[in-house]
């Protein structure tokens, strides 16, 4: 098995190394199905997050704050068939900048279910 992966990598070209791939890419948050297409998520809502509830930005955010105005805006709109942690799940990782997401990202695949 290992001398079959040695040889898969001596086929690799250095820039291949270099060059971002999707294929890998996982998320700490484990999003819930959607059934059908029921939610669109309007780019003015995740500008609105952006601006106004982003954490990371100072030293002095406070956590708490944060997440009650980020759930005060994610309470602002419903799509029928489709969960408020639906929503708050594909919407929270725009609320986190800097250091904040760094941590988020860090986390291991599916560590947020809620």
């Amino acid at each position: 098995m290992e001398e079959d992966q040695a040889e898969v990598r001596a086929h690799i070209a250095l820039r291949d190394y270099a060059a971002p791939s999707v294929n890998g890419a996982t998320s700490s948050i484990r999003r819930p199905a959607i059934h059908g297409d029921n939610l669109e998520i309007k780019p003015v809502i995740i500008q609105i997050i952006q601006q106004l509830v982003q954490f990371g930005r100072f030293p002095s955010d406070d956590p708490n704050i944060h997440i009650t105005n980020f759930l005060d805006i994610c309470d602002t709109f419903k799509h029928n068939g489709v969960s408020d942690d639906v929503i708050r799940l594909r919407l929270f990782p725009f609320s986190l900048r800097d250091k904040a997401k760094g941590w988020l990202i860090s986390l291991p695949l599916d560590t947020i279910t809620t």
